[in-house]
């Protein structure tokens, strides 16, 4: 869906809103704070990180939500852009294996180690003549990658001639079967191997979609954990929150928790090609008594459909009810918060349980009549095999998630149905895994699921990730971050574009600069980031060179 035609820049100097202090939201605000502009966050909760927040109970301490750090140079560019970088702000550690893979009726759990020609090694013993067709595979999968972030990651797609270019023109008739084909039949015709197909399937998961529906283009994925490599910021995806929080706060930026949004204001203009324009956000705070912020702008960084459907007026809809009834929605999960006594050698970091019957698992997931799987594909992350601070002495931290369907009448913690569904969970992980005494081991246990992603972050029905990546659904036929309705309101995160995910959403903020910047250039923005009028060879506010 084509966006609307390019307006005028938008000076530095304005009032901005940014609604929404998950990932999106503070990293919008750290560099619209960066650009010149006044900027506040306000966050529902009263913590920051949306999904990415972290919690701790009784020596616990749990990510929430993310656990798998990919990408590492789209995140490491953000910071460039404020002036730091991710090797100042974090302490990254490369992970080896990146995962172990156990596949149901496998003989043995499969370790994907780090390092391509490693990983070719391992897909030639599992399956002769596999290492030479992977190569090939993740050749195809990082030129791929590469044009992608080239031309089709960074666009505010609100002018196409930009991507008129030799490069994409050329390539066009390959980007069309890539698009057409989807990444099950793609991955299948370089091995035949259950569970080396279920390595380079499983990633279409990240994108909140199906390997049966997925478009093969995002085999790209292949090249970000088997050839780049899986990483762990040490603390946890908490010290990523800190930092862009901390990026927000040097930049001006002002931050408010516990303060919802009940609607976006708006006045009617005549003068202007939108029927209306934001005059700020009508909030309540935790006291419960109600204000309202005047801005310039508003960007929202919270769930589109609720942006949209419950903050606006129907007529200003840009993204009404009828546009969401024929979309679909990534998966919903089933959260697990293990603490266990005792060592856990059986997992690794990261640790990916594939049930054999790999389609129906989906058709439970994605089809028509929805349930939740039994026996279940689930992820499993033990980040105590990597950082002694997230678990007692003696202890293990242990974060499950079952892909489940968007559906907030499946319930939430506390429900008897989620309940009984964790205890199959935790057998069949226990059965799987070779532990038998995991349920008795068990001293903290928390659950989450749909009802709460619905009541926490407004997640259109109730899904943990957002729209799934469909090809109607990815790249320039996802939602656009900008009102066609409604001057100066904007929107970032993972339902707009690029799309899901710890990388996209830091790449949506800085569409949103684009997008004010009249920006349509196909690239990231050169770092670090410059506000209008600011000489060359100066940092923004708050960083250092």
């Amino acid at each position: 869906m084509s966006g609307p035609r390019k307006g005028k820049p938008v000076q530095p100097g304005q009032t901005v809103v940014v609604i929404g202090g998950g990932i999106s939201g503070l990293a919008t605000a750290a560099l619209l704070a960066a650009e010149g502009h006044k900027v506040t966050i306000v966050e529902k909760q009263d913590v920051l990180g949306g999904r990415a927040y972290t919690f701790s109970e009784d020596g616990f301490r749990f990510d929430a939500g993310p656990s798998w750090y990919l990408m590492p140079e789209v995140i490491d560019h953000y910071f460039r852009l404020l002036g730091t970088s991710a090797e100042e702000q974090l302490d990254l550690v490369k992970l080896d294996p990146g995962y172990r893979l156990i596949s149901e009726g496998a003989s043995e759990p499969v370790d994907v180690p780090a390092g391509r020609q490693r990983v070719v090694q391992l897909f030639e013993r599992l399956e002769p003549g596999a290492g030479a067709r992977l190569e090939k595979y993740l050749d195809s999968a990082a030129e791929t990658y590469t044009m992608a972030k080239r031309r089709f990651l960074y666009p505010t797609f609100q002018s196409f001639a930009p991507l008129l270019t030799a490069d994409v023109l050329t390539r066009l008739p390959r980007l069309a079967r890539l698009l057409l084909e989807p990444l099950h039949s793609y991955a299948r015709r370089y091995v035949k191997n259950p569970s080396l197909q279920q390595v380079l399937e499983y990633p279409a998961v990240f994108l909140g979609a199906s390997p049966f529906t997925a478009p093969s283009m995002y085999h790209l994925m292949s090249h970000l954990d088997l050839d780049v490599g899986v990483y762990y910021p040490m603390g946890g995806f908490a010290r990523l929150v800190e930092a862009l929080e901390k990026q927000a706060r040097d930049a001006g930026g002002t931050i408010r928790t516990n303060v919802e949004v009940l609607e976006i204001e708006t006045a009617p203009v005549t003068s202007r090609r939108r029927p209306a324009a934001v005059r700020g956000v009508r909030v309540r705070n935790g006291g419960g008594s109600v204000e309202s912020l005047p801005a310039d702008v508003v960007v929202s960084a919270a769930d589109l459909h609720h942006s949209e459907t419950a903050l606006l007026p129907r007529n200003l809809q840009t993204y009404p009810e009828r546009y969401w009834q024929r979309r679909t929605a990534g998966p919903s999960a089933l959260l697990l918060y293990l603490g266990v006594r005792g060592v856990l050698p059986q997992l690794e970091h990261h640790t990916l349980l594939f049930t054999a019957d790999w389609e129906e698992n989906f058709k439970a997931i994605f089809g028509k009549d929805t349930f939740i799987p039994s026996p279940a594909s689930m992820y499993v992350c033990r980040p105590s095999a990597t950082d002694p601070d997230v678990a007692p002495e003696g202890h293990e931290n242990v974060f499950v998630l079952v892909p489940i369907p968007p559906d907030p009448g499946l319930g939430g913690s506390g429900d008897e149905r989620l309940e009984r569904a964790a205890d199959a969970v935790i057998g069949q992980l226990s059965e799987w895994a070779g532990i038998p005494d995991l349920a008795e081991r068990i001293v903290v246990r928390r659950l989450y699921g749909p009802a709460d992603f619905e009541r926490d972050y407004h997640s259109w029905k109730g899904t943990s990730l957002g729209p799934a990546h469909t090809l109607k659904q990815s790249a320039f036929f996802r939602a656009g971050n900008v009102s066609r309705k409604v001057e100066g309101l904007y929107y970032a995160g993972a339902s707009t574009i690029p799309g899901i995910g710890i990388p996209m959403c830091l790449i949506s903020a800085e569409l949103v600069v684009k997008r004010l910047r009249g920006d349509t250039s196909t690239g990231p923005l050169p770092v670090p980031l410059r506000a209008a009028g600011v000489a060359e060879g100066t940092v923004p506010k708050g960083t250092t060179a």
